[in-house]
């Protein structure tokens, strides 16, 4: 029997049109092609294939880069990226190529162009500018530059950085890794700044570092946050010239001594909720500062739970070592005080009392000592231990009052997990970096690159996607089918999954565009809706 084939494809376009939108928006692809010019013999541009990588990464399907063209086979990559592109053309090669070039123009310098056009074209608001660092973990083996191995620490260097081990934030000490530090604005948690680094650095080393390079970058004035890996006596006297707010590590002795100093009637109440504080004046590394010790509600109920469990634990382990001792016959009675001292020496909560010396006389007439004690509670240890539960110490050398507030600085200090929440975004299984996978240093760099880039574009679609719905005062229908007017961008691509592009006879036709997705559509930029209509 006889069947008439009826030609038609059918490509999916989900929720790519949302992306490729955001990129077109914000021009990436041109501002590329203007720093490295279009060869016209080239089948695709490097400004496509940059954005062909990033609709990769935002694609959600944890795809390899040696498997980066077949991610486009069942897309609708004309559609998507140009008319005449084919999967084919995103070869392994071609996609080197192009990393290679981003590499050898800079990087850092690459993302900050991007990035400070964005600040503009979109008026985000800098004044608060957020740093943090994660590590990502690599399989195999890396070609580092025997070079480059002990070269001196830069901030923006054109060497390579080093895959090595180091301090794991992802808990893998046995893996090689690399370190990636982000700043982002806390207006969106849009990245601002981007700089790759070797497995073995410190972030106390290059943290003041990178503030000072960053602040010599942009044209504006940004107050710096930061973890306490910043605050050292030498990155302060780098940053004698920026502003900055900052935690204070409790390993240094005045800050040890401030968090046991108060009890937490004795602080005021900030008008964020769930928090108390005391300010003070401090001189640290030679530099005037406000330091803000702070405590939180929630988190002093857990850490007084543990710190109780804690001295029952002490209690019943030293009651048992004192009944031990007890039996024990020695010699001389200084080495019964000595072994007494000894063990009381090693106590946190407690402390022994009513210490006794007990002679008895054995066979032979010799002579021998035992000791005891009463194993009681160290009140005074055990207070300074419950006034530190729930507190941490913020610092600034910003010292007047009217230009930053007691509560704006803890404010803005619980946005430092701004960057935080970028690097949960970057190493989501589901995003294609779950382990970096090129094979040497320099494109391992690049690859870190595209994924700040993602991360940005990310951002961006969902700071204007909750601005939109909030000017409207209109809402969206989230997972649990509730409104909400700060729905995530992911949940968003969820949506747009099964939206196709079909094709026959020369005609495209674009498949289930629900009314509940074209209403979306209306508040994400025009250039995003595009993609979702053919006329």
């Amino acid at each position: 029997m006889d069947y008439q084939k009826e030609e038609f494809e059918s490509k999916n376009l989900d929720h790519l049109g949302i992306v490729a939108g955001i990129i077109d928006d914000i021009g990436i692809v041109e501002k590329i092609n203007d720093i490295f010019l279009i060869d016209k013999r080239e089948k695709i541009n490097t400004g496509e294939v940059v954005k062909a990588i990033i609709l990769n990464g935002l694609g959600f399907v944890s795809k390899p880069l040696y498997l980066f063209s077949q991610f486009f086979e069942d897309k609708a990559i004309e559609h998507l990226l140009g008319e005449g592109i084919k999967p084919e053309d995103l070869n392994d090669d071609k996609l080197g190529r192009v990393m290679d070039k981003i590499y050898r123009y800079g990087l850092t310098k690459l993302f900050l162009i991007i990035a400070l056009e964005v600040v503009k074209k979109y008026k985000i608001s800098t004044k608060y500018s957020h740093l943090d660092s994660t590590s990502l973990h690599l399989h195999g083996e890396y070609n580092n530059r025997l070079d480059n191995q002990e070269k001196e620490l830069e901030i923006i260097s054109y060497n390579p950085i080093v895959i090595t081990q180091g301090y794991s934030r992802d808990h893998r000490p046995d893996l090689k890794q690399c370190i990636l530090d982000l700043i982002v604005s806390s207006d969106g948690d849009i990245p601002l700044f981007f700089r790759g680094g070797s497995g073995n650095e410190s972030d106390k080393a290059v943290f003041g570092k990178i503030l000072v390079e960053y602040s010599k970058q942009i044209d504006f004035e940004s107050i710096m946050v930061a973890d306490s890996a910043l605050y050292s006596e030498n990155n302060l006297k780098l940053m004698e010239n920026i502003k900055w707010i900052s935690r204070v590590p409790l390993s240094i002795k005045k800050a040890k001594n401030l968090v046991k100093a108060f009890l937490s009637a004795e602080l005021n109440k900030s008008e964020v909720k769930g928090y108390s504080y005391q300010e003070e004046k401090m001189t640290y590394g030679g530099i005037e500062q406000r330091w803000l010790l702070v405590e939180s509600e929630d988190r002093k109920k857990a850490d007084l739970k543990k710190l109780t469990q804690k001295i029952k634990s002490e209690f019943l382990k030293t009651g048992k070592q004192i009944a031990k001792l007890a039996a024990y016959e020695f010699e001389q009675p200084s080495l019964a005080i000595s072994k007494i001292k000894e063990l009381e020496s090693q106590l946190k909560y407690h402390k022994i009392s009513e210490v006794k010396i007990l002679e008895k006389e054995i066979k032979d007439k010799k002579v021998i000592y035992k000791v005891v004690g009463e194993l009681i509670e160290n009140q005074e240890l055990i207070t300074e231990n419950q006034n530190s539960c729930g507190r941490f110490i913020l610092a600034t050398n910003i010292l007047d009052t009217t230009e930053l507030s007691a509560s704006e600085i803890l404010r803005i200090y619980k946005q430092q997990q701004s960057s935080e929440r970028g690097f949960r975004f970057i190493k989501d299984p589901l995003f294609f970096a779950d382990s970096l996978f090129v094979k040497n240093p320099e494109r391992v760099e690049t690859m870190m690159m595209l994924m700040g880039l993602c991360l940005l574009v990310y951002n961006l679609g969902q700071r204007q996607l909750r601005s939109s719905l909030k000017t409207e005062k209109a809402t969206v229908k989230n997972q649990l089918n509730k409104p909400t007017e700060r729905p995530t961008l992911r949940w968003i691509f969820q949506c747009f999954q099964g939206v196709h592009i079909l094709i026959t006879q020369g005609i495209s036709l674009i498949l289930n565009l629900t009314e509940e997705r074209c209403q979306i559509l209306q508040f994400l930029p025009d250039s995003c809706q595009k993609y979702y209509s053919l006329a």
